[in-house]
């Protein structure tokens, strides 16, 4: 099975039980744009939870704000987003398709070290126990032929995005020979940059209205209520605001199921920091996120560290934490060093002083921001890729299940009466009385133990406790584990001890912190 046919498993997964829905369906759906559903918003809250508690529980220098969607329009043109928030755009005139054209040469690029890790793995089975990858990429006349020339492309790509160069970079498309994936040819448009933010009007009248925007990044409701944070939690330096909150961008170029939406959801922190410390911390809030992302144990193979070729125009230093999603390593959470870029620009543009007294150094300055961004969808997308599993099992059968982290699980406990009689029924719902104040749990007594089982794994719920008739004689029950498949009796008082044990976040907490 091809990663391709892989994903397409995954998305018909997602609805098939109650994880993704396609918006407003019934209508044949609004695109880019979709709904969460019974499961998928348990798991998205898990998600959220996860980061806000790491954040703010784990950092007694960072406090939490749920700021406005809708902002004042200055704070757009102070930020550069009116002037500057762009992608560079190309279209395909045989297909009429739109594409982003540094995605296509990103694309390729990805290509070429795909032909790189096949062309490994055949000297790999030529040599077996003597090959010797170092040795073989440093010598071999195909890789360095073709790393040659992602090399200089590489080059070229960069250049022309610090430059903002619209002609080399539809020149270097055509020098990769970079063809339109539907219509198969390379007659390309120009390149030019399109602006990816949603306007609209606010205000009782048209003559009277005001255009202002649906936010397309959440960071900047922090920065302008940076005096406001300071001030009355009395926080000194350095310190962090952490928000979550939902974002808006007019992709033209929407892909990739919930990778790349219209309406999506960001996990922002910014950490104010003294002016000339900002790159070590940097680098602290790098590793940190790391572990943060390892912790839920995908296996840290599929992570990955890639800094910037072009910088946004507040940034001197950024990177992406990249996760090996079924269309290869992309990214899912930003780490850059914003100087005092933003803080400065609404001083500039407000005529407030935005700065900080520092009593150690007995002096005023704009301080310095180290911000960590994570796209909660991108998340959930990354978490879902990573645990859905098709196996085949010794008897011959074979099942799907999701290996989700027990913690972020949708539902922690599955309680099943073996029959819908004998006063098991009973006994189960005075279990789930037990521990729903404190987990989310289903009741299931509908088919065969097996087939709810099945259900049960294809939802990622950790533990199956079933009631059967030996639970009236000696108070015990049977406990299913999802991944091993292992069953145990024990008895019903021990149940909420084993399960918070397994479901706390408490373990991927001290993770982050080991």
């Amino acid at each position: 099975m091809t990663q391709e046919e892989l994903f397409k498993k995954l998305i018909a997964h997602c609805k098939e039980y109650g994880f993704i829905f396609p918006s407003s369906e019934i209508y044949d759906g609004l695109g880019a744009v979709y709904d969460y559903g019974q499961n998928g918003v348990e798991l998205k809250n898990n998600i959220k939870r996860y980061w806000w508690d790491s954040m703010v529980k784990l950092n007694d220098n960072i406090v939490g704000i749920d700021a406005a969607i809708f902002m004042h329009p200055r704070v757009w043109e102070a930020s550069g987003h009116v002037g500057a928030f762009n992608d560079p755009l190309i279209d395909n005139r045989d297909s009429k398709k739109r594409y982003r054209a540094d995605v296509l040469v990103e694309d390729w690029m990805a290509k070429q070290e795909e032909k790189i890790a096949k062309e490994v793995e055949k000297a790999r089975k030529r040599f077996k126990e003597n090959f010797n990858e170092e040795q073989y990429l440093a010598t071999s006349p195909r890789v360095l032929e073709i790393k040659a020339k992602m090399d200089a492309i590489h080059a070229r790509f960069t250049a022309a995005l610090n430059d903002n160069n619209l002609e080399e970079l539809k020149q270097i498309i055509l020098d990769c020979e970079i063809v339109c994936p539907i219509s198969g040819t390379r007659n390309w448009t120009d390149v030019r940059q399109f602006n990816l933010m949603f306007s609209t009007q606010m205000g009782s009248t048209a003559d009277g209205a005001n255009t202002v925007y649906l936010r397309p990044e959440t960071a900047q409701g922090i920065f302008v209520n940076y005096l406001n944070v300071q001030k009355t939690g009395r926080m000194k330096l350095p310190f962090g605001i952490a928000q979550i909150g939902k974002a808006f961008r007019n992709e033209i170029v929407a892909r990739q199921f919930i990778f790349r939406m219209r309406e999506f959801e960001q996990m922002e922190m910014q950490f104010f920091v003294q002016p000339g410390t900002e790159m070590e911390w940097w680098s602290k809030w790098k590793e940190t996120r790391m572990a943060w992302h390892r912790a839920l144990g995908f296996g840290d193979d599929n992570y990955r560290f890639h800094d910037h070729d072009k910088l946004a125009h507040y940034a001197n230093a950024a990177t992406d934490v990249e996760f090996n999603f079924p269309f290869g390593f992309k990214e899912v959470e930003g780490i850059h060093s914003r100087t005092d870029f933003d803080l400065g620009r609404h001083q500039e543009f407000s005529g407030k002083k935005i700065q900080y007294f520092d009593p150690e150094r007995g002096e005023s300055y704009v301080p310095y921001v180290v911000e960590t961004s994570i796209g909660v969808d991108r998340m959930f997308l990354q978490i879902m890729s990573a645990a859905y599993t098709e196996e085949k099992l010794e008897n011959g059968e074979e099942r799907v299940v999701l290996r989700i982290p027990a913690a972020l699980a949708p539902t922690k406990v599955a309680v099943m009466p073996l029959v819908k009689k004998d006063g098991l029924p009973e006994v189960a719902r005075q279990i789930i009385d037990e521990l729903k104040y404190d987990y989310n749990i289903a009741y299931d007594e509908k088919d065969s133990i097996g087939k709810r089982y099945r259900r049960q794994d294809a939802i990622g719920t950790p533990f199956c406790v079933t009631v059967d008739h030996q639970t009236l004689e000696d108070g015990t029950v049977t406990v299913r584990h999802r991944d091993t498949m292992l069953q145990e009796r024990i008895k019903i008082e021990a149940l909420r001890a084993m399960v918070d044990k397994e479901v706390s976040f408490r373990e991927l907490f001290k993770k982050i912190k080991a």
